[in-house]
């Protein structure tokens, strides 16, 4: 009974120093991710500067040609609707840029130090209970096989 106890709660700490194993071996893995996305924020940030500096240089073009005489004017008016659905795609590009700093990249970060200590504290924690209840199992085992052979004498003394 008592080697099964024992064996039960091997197989759960073995268990749990694996969650705990897997844990700590992914912090690099977050690490990075976070990493690659603040440079992808960053990049996002450059492209709508960039995007927008385009967009002016257009708007020019598409204001020449619909103040100019003759048949431009039309030509000019299509450029000119082109530039505004254009600045559309930057406003919801900027806005992107925006919402993936603050809903994913920050939270991450912020959440990544404690999440480090956490682990640790529960693996340290986990250690000391866990030698605690071994030495516990091991001290009642060898009570009951003690027991067991006071038991087993006196049920031999009684039989004489």
């Amino acid at each position: 009974m008592a080697e099964v106890m024992e064996r039960e709660c091997s197989a759960l700490g073995g268990l749990f120093h694996a969650l705990i194993s897997d844990m700590k071996g992914s912090s690099p893995v977050w690490e990075d991710f976070i990493s690659k996305a603040g440079k992808l924020q960053s990049q996002l940030r450059t492209t709508v500067v960039t995007v927008a500096a385009f967009l002016d240089a257009f708007q020019k073009v598409a204001d020449l040609a619909t103040n100019s005489r003759g048949g431009t004017r039309e030509i000019g008016g299509a450029l000119t609707r082109m530039c505004l659905r254009q600045r559309s795609i930057e406003t919801k590009l900027r806005h992107f840029s925006m919402v993936f700093l603050d809903c994913l990249i920050l939270p991450l970060q912020d959440q990544m130090e404690d999440w480090k200590r956490n682990t640790h504290t529960l693996d340290k924690d986990h250690a000391k209970e866990y030698k605690k209840v071994r030495q516990e199992i091991k001290k009642r085992s060898s009570d009951t096989a003690r027991l067991q052979k006071k038991a087993k004498k006196g049920t031999n003394m009684l039989s004489w």
